[in-house]
């Protein structure tokens, strides 16, 4: 069985900032799904809690996260959180197998 990595979770931000956030998070985005192990990377904002940005990532495996996390564009990325008051950011690692069709 294959596994990959499933990175699940949250990042709150004011709900002012999102308009000057979106070209910063597309930047991430956009990136992020270049590297190579990426299998998915996406921000979603949630329809009923402002500000709140929902995360979703999935890597081909733990050397592909390593390297996603020692990026530069992640640095970048890391770099705009005060001006853009991203804060109680909860994410979780998740070992998965491979996915079943519903």
């Amino acid at each position: 069985m294959t596994t990959t990595l499933l990175v699940i979770g949250t990042f709150r931000l004011p709900p002012d900032q999102l308009a000057a956030a979106r070209p910063v998070m597309r930047r991430m985005i956009d990136a992020s799904r270049a590297e190579p192990g990426c299998l998915d990377y996406g921000y979603a904002e949630d329809v009923l809690d402002p500000g709140l940005i929902h995360v979703t990532e999935r890597w081909a495996d733990q050397v592909a996260l390593d390297r996603h996390f020692a990026s530069p564009h992640i640095a970048q990325w890391r770099g705009t959180w005060p001006s853009l008051g991203i804060g109680e950011r909860r994410l979780s690692i998740y070992e998965v197998g491979e996915a079943r069709a519903t």
